[in-house]
C-alpha cells in the first residue's frame, strides 16, 4: 500500500479500533507518521546506545563490528517499514527527528571510542560523526534499492571492513584537531 492510500480509517481497522479511538492518540495522519517514524528511530538509536556502552574498553575493530552490526540489524530488522518509513519522513518532519536521534546516537559513539583501549588520535567527536555519517549513508543505499533484504550482509561487511580501517587510521596517524565545526548542531 502506497503513503497515499494510507488513511486513518485504514489503521483504526488494521488495529482493531476505531477512528474516533486513533483520534484521541493522533489528531491526523501526519502525527501518526511522526509517531511511528519516532519510534522506529528510537528503536535504533536506544540499539546504537546500548551497543557503545557494551563495548566501551575494547578495541577499535571491535567497536566498529559490534556498532556496525548492530545499527544494520536494527534500521533493518523489519524491512518493510523501514523502507515505508524512511518513504514518507520527508513528509513529516523526518529531518528533525532524525537530527533528534543522531545527536544520541553520535553521542554515544563519541563516549564508546574515548574508551577505547588503543590509542586514537583523531577527536572521538569527529570519528563518531564519520561513523555514524557513514552509517546513515549505507542504510539509506539499503532502503533506496529494490531488494534491501539481498544486499544487506554484503553492504554490513563491506561497512565493517570501511570503518575498520577508518578507525585504524585514525589511531595511526598524528593527532587530528578537535571537532568543533564538526559537531552537530541541535
Amino acid at each position: 500500500m502506497g503513503k497515499e492510500r494510507l488513511t486513518t480509517t485504514r489503521v483504526a481497522q488494521r488495529a482493531g479500533v476505531s477512528v474516533g479511538t486513533l483520534y484521541q492518540y493522533f489528531p491526523n495522519k501526519k502525527a501518526l507518521l511522526q509517531a511511528a517514524l519516532k519510534r522506529h528511530l528510537d528503536e535504533v538509536t536506544r540499539a546504537v546506545e546500548l551497543v557503545c556502552h557494551e563495548q566501551r574498553g575494547k578495541p577499535l575493530e571491535q567497536m566498529a563490528t559490534a556498532l556496525i552490526t548492530a545499527f544494520l540489524a536494527a534500521k533493518m530488522q523489519d524491512a518493510k517499514t523501514s523502507v515505508a518509513l524512511y518513504a514518507v519522513s520527508s513528509d513529516v518532519d523526518g529531518a528533525k527527528i532524525a537530527r533528534q536521534m543522531g545527536t544520541r546516537s553520535t553521542q554515544a559513539i563519541v563516549e564508546m571510542l574515548a574508551s577505547t583501549c588503543e590509542p586514537l588520535r583523531t577527536d572521538p567527536q569527529l570519528a563518531a560523526s564519520m561513523l555514524h555519517g557513514t552509517m546513515i549513508g549505507v542504510s539509506r543505499r539499503l532502503l533506496e534499492s529494490s531488494a534491501p533484504e539481498k544486499q544487506f550482509e554484503t553492504l554490513r561487511q563491506e561497512l565493517i571492513f570501511l570503518a575498520c580501517a577508518y578507525l585504524k587510521a585514525c589511531s595511526a596517524r598524528p593527532s587530528v584537531p578537535s571537532a568543533g565545526a564538526f559537531r552537530q548542531r541541535p
